[in-house]
């Protein structure tokens, strides 16, 4: 761990005294839970193809983590070693991490929608010993790939494939993690001594990479329980097992696994999710176990809301619905209030932090459409001016206006992993490291995301709120989703043009440029940020965190005329 990273020794020192850090680490609260409420069901993970639902109370989730921590032993895994996870949402996912957890090793959670090449970059950066994955996914064979990459890649020692057929120089998950009961037969007196520790790296989360390769994110426990401890609170959830989640996002991604999977162990509560995107089955997860928080981002929320006025479930125990990775509009928190009877919370975050800013209980029953929230207690933000975009000239910030969003706390990663001096170049001398992304105030001690700062679109010296603009564009009953960018103007020094990306929904065509811009305009934006294009693709071009390829999109569309 860097100064730069923590501030000062001194503040790390606050950290423990306000409880955002702990000497108690993740394996601790399970390992607590398995005692208390040993019964109590900790996870449901659907398998949604085959109609059925696998399940993990904590004894039964605690002692499946002893048998793959002593499974890891067996495969020469060492404390300090990197395991790597290629799943879907499925419940191996689960006990691997606290087997990590359990023998020292840092979990690397890979999504199965990822290119060889990127995989073989992100294998070659952590040096990982072992990768768990399966056969195949959405028709690549991951398996064989994987296997394949192990003659590359010399640090690369097993490939364990969970489920169906095992290529040459791989093993069976099964075979050699779930059917031996190694705690049985031989103890776990070999696992003493090798638990991680609250302050050590325990997992790599790789970012998007949109400008370059990948970054791995490294963080401690401590850095994860901060948010985590954060999150929790801002809803009032206490450590008594009422704490239900439903979690739409993948497990590999920092809101799966740390706002899921390790809140729920933090509160002895039950996490459920799915090993597919199928939005419309949501909510047969929640009225079967009685969710209390539903997780996911606007487009999954929306399918969510229009899937119960197609088939109304039981959703009197849903008391928050919580948006992550994109603005909330108000159309949209009346439709989930409307179909669901919750509440929307506004939720921002990046891998480096988690999330840092929520909405509250507290706060104007609508206010989650205007504001992404304040920190929470163990973060603290600021906004910079002047903001600058990728080619538009800087743009002045008044009161109130859009500058570089900065943040500073207990929830701040580690570092990159082997490349921490790119990260350490991220810190300002105070400790302030720049997120990227571009704000304005909210008038309520909160903020407002504008966009990327390398995506930013400057019109008449005024930021354009792109976050904003493309929930609205993206929210057009003809539209899935959007995505603006800026053009270079016809004449040289002028505005930008402001092109609109937009995916059609089903077989409508999509809306045309008048009705983008006649929507743009009932939403009550500047005349000065209605777009000026139109184009329609069948998907965005995105990274493996699912944000959009701006840079692609500016190439692909910079020269082409205005379509008629």
């Amino acid at each position: 761990m860097t100064a730069t990273a923590i501030g000062s020794e001194e503040r790390a020192a606050e950290y423990r005294s306000r409880g955002w850090w702990r000497e108690e680490t993740f394996l601790d609260d399970l390992h607590r839970q398995a005692r208390e409420r040993p019964h109590k069901l900790a996870i449901a993970a659907r398998r949604v193809a085959e109609a059925r639902t696998d399940t993990l109370d904590y004894a039964e989730l605690a002692r499946l983590t002893d048998r793959f921590a002593l499974a890891l032993l067996r495969l020469g895994v060492r404390r300090g070693d990197v395991v790597a996870v290629q799943l879907p949402n499925r419940w191996e996912m689960v006990p691997l991490l606290f087997a990590g957890l359990r023998v020292g090793a840092i979990i690397c959670p890979i999504s199965p929608v990822c290119p060889e090449e990127e995989l073989r970059h992100r294998l070659g950066l952590t040096e990982a010993r072992v990768v768990v994955t399966l056969p195949e996914w959405d028709g690549t064979p991951l398996a064989r790939i994987v296997t394949g990459l192990k003659a590359e890649l010399p640090s690369l020692a097993h490939v364990a494939v969970v489920d169906g057929p095992v290529p040459e120089g791989a093993l069976s998950f099964h075979g050699h993690f779930v059917a031996p009961a190694y705690e049985d037969t031989d103890g776990t007196g070999e696992l003493d001594g090798l638990a991680l520790g609250a302050d050590e790296p325990f997992v790599v989360l790789f970012t998007s990479g949109t400008t370059g390769a990948s970054k791995g994110v490294l963080h401690s426990q401590n850095t994860v329980h901060s948010a985590v401890r954060g999150y929790v609170d801002a809803f009032g959830f206490g450590a008594n097992g009422d704490w239900t989640a439903a979690v739409s996002t993948p497990l590999v991604h920092y809101s799966g696994f740390a706002q899921g999977i390790l809140a729920g162990v933090l509160l002895g509560g039950t996490v459920a999710f799915q090993d597919v995107r199928a939005n419309e089955a949501l909510l047969d997860l929640v009225e079967r176990y009685g969710a209390t928080l539903l997780y996911g981002p606007p487009a999954t929320l929306a399918d969510v809301a229009a899937s119960q006025r197609e088939r109304k479930r039981d959703t009197t125990s849903l008391q928050h619905v919580v948006i992550g990775s994109g603005q909330v509009l108000q159309a949209l928190a009346d439709e989930v209030h409307e179909t669901l009877g919750a509440r929307t919370y506004s939720l921002w975050g990046m891998s480096e932090n988690g999330p840092v800013t929520m909405t509250r209980p507290a706060d104007p029953e609508d206010w989650a459409a205007h504001s992404n929230g304040r920190p929470i207690d163990a973060m603290s933000t600021r906004i910079e001016g002047p903001a600058e975009g990728p080619a538009d000239g800087p743009a002045e910030r008044t009161a109130g206006g859009a500058g570089r969003l900065k943040v500073r706390g207990a929830s701040l990663a580690l570092g990159y992993y082997r490349r921490q001096e790119v990260f350490d170049a991220e810190f300002d001398a105070e400790g302030w490291f720049d997120t990227g992304d571009l704000a304005r105030e909210d008038g309520r001690g909160g903020l407002r995301i504008i966009g990327r700062a390398r995506d930013a679109v400057v019109r008449g010296g005024l930021v354009a709120p792109t976050t904003e603009l493309e929930a609205v564009i993206g929210g057009h009953p003809k539209a899935l989703e959007a995505a603006l960018v800026g053009l270079p103007a016809a004449d040289d020094g002028g505005d930008p043009v402001i092109l609109a990306v937009v995916v059609p929904r089903g077989e409508q065509g999509g809306p045309t440029l008048d009705e983008v811009r006649a929507r743009v305009r009932e939403a009550g934006h500047d005349e000065r940020f209605l777009p000026e294009r139109v184009e329609l693709l069948p998907a965005l071009p995105k990274t493996l965190t699912g944000k959009v390829r701006k840079a692609e999109l500016r190439e692909r569309y910079g020269a082409r005329k205005e379509r008629a």
